[in-house]
C-alpha cells in the first residue's frame, strides 16, 4: 500500500480498474473527510450523510468497474458531484414522502430523539464547527451550498458553478453574500469562534 501513497488519484483509478483494491482504499482514505463533511453540511445529519456516504462509494465503485470513469485527474470534484446529486435525489425523495406527526404538528421523529450527541462535544473544536453549522443554517440555500462546496469540498469556482447551474460571477456573488451575513451573524450574537 505505500506504493500508492504517491500516487495520484488518476494512478489510483487505473490500478483499481485493473483489479488492486489497495488503490481504491488509498483513494477512499484521501478524500473521505472532505466528501463526508460536504455530505453532512448538506443533510445535517450524521447517520444520514453516513449513509449517504456509503452510496456515492458503491455509486464511484460501480462506475470505475465499468469503466464509465472519464474525469482525467479530477476524481474529487467528481465525487463530490455524486454526493451532492445524491443528496438533491435524497431530498427531493423525502419531500414525496409523508412524515407522520403527533397531534400537535410535530414530526414523530423530533419526539422521539433518535440521534443523540456523542459525549466528544464539549471539546473546542467540535463547538467552533457546531457554530459555523449553525450559522450556514441560518443562510438561504444557494449561498450554503457555494460556501459547503469550496470550503469543505475544495471546489473552484468554476466547478461550483457548473454543478449547481450558475454563472462563476454567481458563485462568487453567493459565496461573498454569505460570508458577509455569517460575518454580520457572529456580530449581532457576539459569537467567536
Amino acid at each position: 500500500m505505500n506504493v500508492f501513497t504517491q500516487a495520484t488519484d488518476n494512478q489510483l483509478v487505473q490500478s483499481f480498474q485493473q483489479g488492486n483494491n489497495n488503490a481504491l482504499e488509498v483513494l477512499v482514505n484521501r478524500h473521505k473527510d472532505k466528501i463526508f463533511t460536504s455530505i453532512n453540511i448538506l443533510v445535517k445529519d450524521k447517520y444520514l450523510a453516513e449513509d449517504l456516504f456509503q452510496d456515492v462509494f458503491i455509486k464511484i465503485i460501480d462506475t470505475l468497474r465499468k469503466n464509465n470513469y472519464n474525469e482525467e485527474g479530477k476524481f474529487l470534484p467528481w465525487a463530490v458531484r455524486i454526493a451532492h446529486n445524491l443528496c438533491v435525489d435524497h431530498f427531493r425523495k423525502v419531500k414525496r414522502t409523508p412524515t407522520i406527526t403527533t397531534s400537535d404538528d410535530t414530526d414523530i421523529f423530533e419526539v422521539i430523539n433518535v440521534g443523540a450527541d456523542s459525549a466528544d462535544k464539549g471539546i473546542m473544536k467540535s463547538q467552533s464547527h457546531d457554530r459555523v453549522r449553525q450559522l450556514l443554517d441560518l443562510l438561504p440555500e444557494e449561498q450554503r451550498e457555494v460556501i459547503v462546496l469550496r470550503h469543505y469540498a475544495d471546489l473552484s469556482f468554476k466547478e461550483i458553478a457548473t454543478m449547481t447551474n450558475c454563472s462563476i460571477n454567481t458563485a462568487l456573488g453567493r459565496m461573498r453574500y454569505g460570508l458577509l451575513s455569517m460575518r454580520k451573524m457572529m456580530i449581532e450574537k457576539q459569537m467567536s469562534l
